[in-house]
């Protein structure tokens, strides 16, 4: 007759089962933890990746301002350079524009006492002669002689009927020889280089010149 004994069995069963479970239960564990490991190494490659793309994105963003710093001064010291031969350019124009109106000036001055020189030698009758004339500040000075009163009268006529000329300013007539008989006049008269009721020309309308005097030698 053969006996089992059923409650040795079963705890060797229960037994045999837990030892598996257990075994089992390990490596659950383990592979929790790797994963974790890996998360955690991932995330820290990302963190990484970025910071590194944004130290690149900044540093991009600054060269290219450097660069952009770099053009503009540099054509701000074109620009400099050009202004400045501009100025100097400038400051060339004017010195010689003075010279010219200097110039123009002085040959002004020169022409106005030959005009108005030439104007009274067409004024001067016959018989009439100029001993001194003198040309300051805008007026005319003469002093002269002649043969007859009515010649000296016809002379004082036409400068009074000049279009260039005032109407003169006439001192005495005076007897200064018997023979042949000689009179001497003097007159003054204001002059200008633009014709009455002729309109104005820039190019004659200028300061008279300082002073001119004209002698006559007998």
């Amino acid at each position: 007759m053969i006996k089992i004994n059923l409650a040795r069995e079963g705890r060797a069963v229960r037994g045999a089962g837990a030892a598996p479970a257990a075994a089992a239960g390990v490596p659950a564990v383990s592979g929790g933890a790797n994963l974790n490991n890996v998360i955690i190494a991932t995330l820290a490659i990302i963190g990484l990746l970025a910071a590194l793309g944004y130290w690149y994105w900044q540093k991009r963003e600054r060269d290219e301002r450097l660069e952009t710093i770099e053009l503009r001064e540099a054509e701000a010291k074109k620009l400099e350079s050009i202004i400045a031969e501009v100025e100097d350019y400038q400051r060339r124009k004017e010195s010689l524009q003075n010279r010219i109106d200097l110039i123009n000036q002085l040959k002004q001055n020169q022409k106005g006492p030959v005009r108005i020189m030439d104007q009274i030698s067409r004024d001067l009758p016959d018989l009439v002669w100029l001993d001194n004339m003198t040309i300051n500040s805008g007026r005319v000075a003469i002093a002269g002689r002649g043969l007859n009163p009515n010649a000296i009268a016809l002379f004082i006529e036409n400068v009074k009927n000049d279009p260039y000329f005032e109407e003169p300013t006439v001192g005495a007539l005076t007897q200064v020889s018997q023979t042949p008989p000689v009179y001497s006049f003097d007159m003054n008269f204001a002059f200008t280089y633009t014709a009455k009721g002729a309109p104005a020309d820039p190019a004659t309308t200028s300061t008279a010149p300082t002073t001119t005097t004209v002698t006559a030698t007998q």
